[in-house]
């Protein structure tokens, strides 16, 4: 047993959030945390990190339970971002911290237990570790040695996954970790996770991540938590089953209750039938009520094509993309046509978010021939979309900046399908979450009603029901649309076509995702082999440098071993010579001739050891400079 809630209730300020949990996680459990925003998913991963107090119940972890979980804050560090991942096994650096104290001390019976518990927590594998989970999820090589500081924040977020990994644990808390990767790394986390022996708790918005990465449900909803057994798609049909039997019971206990209350207004009042009727009082006070089956989503909107839909909506010829002097992609080649459902592939960097913007015409592209229909609009959903939002002003204020004449009423009917009501839809934006946001982006643009949906990462931060809302839009629209995301389920059900974004080309992709998934991994074995194949032949290399510096500085190498032999021996006859010194009988009158005797060879053998150690110091210098030469 991980974690055992009995009787659990946590409240936020006056908002209760759950109440009356009670649930068991074992080792192995990987448990999808399912609710919609706001719910309480990441306060019960604050209350298992004792960040939070719960308001009732208890919660027991158990006591020798190891827990890593993804830090939200990544300061602007100058050291390597390798070693910060590293920092994330805290076993591995108190050892180091230990060994460093125990070398200052010379305290080596210390250091000898400290590497033995080195060795046994694999301490030594450390930077190779920490050096495969960045590879993993998205780094390169050269990205190892860069400072933290140089990073964006999407890649520290990048780090801090990495950094839970690289702990060892019991127990893994993930809120939202593939939020800032692409779909190479998604594939990539999936497996990691498979493999996981720990206990897992995941929150994530991500219905394929979820189905196979986890084995139960924690649902909260309406201020309750159940917990259903299986994948994300087994949940779906349970509590589809359990909505329909609850739905059922409701309704039946309404015909229940309005036969029982017709009965009571009838025959109250007549003495002959009072006490049959006061039976029913009593029976209806009690009736445990059954609530309806709530499972409206929020969310309820669509992309309303305009009245002219011109063929083709633009067109690339033999363009160069890119950032100059670097081209991404040569030469390349693009229609759309109305009704063209396009995913774009590809490794990170390869160039899809720039293939987006030439798209959207927010960049021009290095050469080469691009070329809009009249009157075409373009709807570009991207993260700098989000930073383009004025904090300052209400969602209704962001309308009413498209078209003046818009109403209030106009722009909060159509700020509710988004979840917009009441003050939410008045207030200034700025303390909204990255989902509200987004949210509110994509209402912008369901209102211009473009001909032509460009849409990179647009379900980062959006949970499940409105990832839902927007897929069913998106296959209600007649334009054309192109996406980019690590949301597998979001291309399959809107895709009909997918492309491979990798340098110099953007190409239709032979496959569907669980090909280009398998592609990814053969990619990553294939850079993985080759980076093995060059590191044997550096090993090779470097074994016949050090060889031949061996070889070369020979001569050297033996003039210092022949000094400090000698001057070993030479320390070792005058502390001789001193033991006898220091015999208080020698300096009776009787042994004059042999203490000066004793005196001469000690001033000899002094000075013979300070010509020594001139000597090993100069070949010593001499011997480093060869050594530093060969390097």
């Amino acid at each position: 047993m991980m974690i055992q809630c009995q009787n659990l209730a946590l409240r936020r300020g006056h908002k209760l959030l759950f109440e009356g949990a009670d649930l068991t996680i074992h080792r192995g459990d990987k448990v999808g945390l399912i609710g919609r925003n706001g719910s309480g998913k990441s306060s019960w991963f604050g209350m298992i990190l004792g960040e939070l107090e719960a308001d009732d119940g208890v919660l027991h972890i158990r006591p020798d339970c190891r827990m890593a979980h993804v830090s939200q804050e990544t300061p602007a560090l100058a050291m390597a971002a390798v070693d910060y991942v590293m920092q994330g096994d805290t076993v591995l650096v108190q050892l180091l911290a230990d060994i460093a104290t125990a070398e200052a001390n010379n305290d080596g019976i210390k250091l000898a237990a400290l590497h033995e518990a080195m060795a046994a927590c694999d301490g030594y594998a450390a930077h190779a570790r920490a050096a495969t989970l960045m590879h993993g999820l998205g780094f390169d090589s050269a990205q190892l040695q860069q400072p933290v500081g140089d990073f964006s924040g999407g890649w520290r977020m990048r780090l801090n996954v990495a950094s839970a990994l690289m702990c060892p644990s019991d127990l893994l808390l993930l809120d939202e970790p593939t939020n800032h990767l692409d779909l190479e790394a998604v594939v990539w986390l999936e497996a990691w996770l498979r493999q996981y022996q720990g206990a897992l708790l995941l929150i994530s918005h991500d219905r394929e991540v979820l189905d196979r990465c986890i084995n139960r449900v924690v649902h909260i909803e309406l201020q309750k938590v159940t917990l259903y057994t299986g994948s994300y798609t087994d949940f779906e049909c349970a509590r589809a089953e359990h909505l329909a039997t609850q739905q059922a019971q409701y309704q039946k206990q309404q015909r229940e209750v309005a036969h029982m209350e017709s009965y009571i207004r009838r025959f109250r009042a007549q003495a002959t039938k009072a006490r049959q009727a006061q039976s029913r009082i009593k029976a209806l006070e009690r009736m445990q009520r059954i609530a309806p089956a709530h499972t409206d989503s929020p969310f309820s909107f669509t992309f309303h094509s305009p009245a002219f839909m011109p063929s083709p909506l633009l067109q690339l010829q033999k363009a160069d993309i890119g950032y100059a002097p670097t081209v991404l992609l040569k030469q390349q080649s693009f229609h759309l046509l109305p009704g063209d459902r396009i995913g774009l592939l590809g490794p990170n960097g390869a160039g899809k978010s720039t293939l987006m913007r030439v798209l959207a015409g927010s960049q021009a592209p290095l050469s080469g021939h691009y070329q809009q229909a009249q009157g075409l609009r373009i709807g570009y959903f991207a993260q700098h979309q989000l930073e383009q939002l004025h904090e300052e002003l209400s969602p209704v204020q962001h309308l009413t900046m498209l078209n003046e004449e818009l109403s209030e009423k106009e722009c909060r009917t159509l700020l509710g399908r988004f979840d917009f009501h009441d003050d939410a839809a008045i207030n200034p934006i700025a303390p909204l979450s990255g989902g509200e946001k987004a949210r509110l982006v994509l209402a912008l643009m369901v209102y211009q009603q473009p001909h032509i949906l460009l849409l990179d990462e647009p379900t980062n931060h959006l949970d499940l029901d409105m990832r839902h809302a927007l897929t069913l839009a998106l296959q209600d629209f007649n334009g054309s649309v192109v996406v980019v995301s690590h949301d597998r389920h979001l291309l399959r059900t809107v895709c009909d076509t997918l492309w491979l974004v990798s340098a110099p080309h953007a190409t239709p992709f032979e496959g569907d995702l669980d090909d280009y998934a398998r592609w990814c991994l053969e990619q990553r074995q294939h850079m993985k082999a080759e980076a093995s194949s060059s590191n044997t032949h550096e090993r090779k290399a470097s074994r016949q440098n050090r060889a031949e510096q061996r070889k070369a500085t020979q001569p050297l190498r033996q003039q210092v071993n022949k000094l400090e032999t000698a001057l070993s021996q030479a320390q070792a006859q005058l502390a001789e010579i001193e033991m006898q010194l220091a015999d208080p009988a020698l300096y009776e009158q009787s042994n004059g001739d042999t203490l000066k005797e004793l005196g001469s060879a000690q001033k000899q053998h002094q000075q013979r050891i300070d010509e020594l150690e001139e000597a090993w110091l100069e070949a010593s210098e001499a011997l480093e400079e060869a050594n530093a030469g060969n390097d």
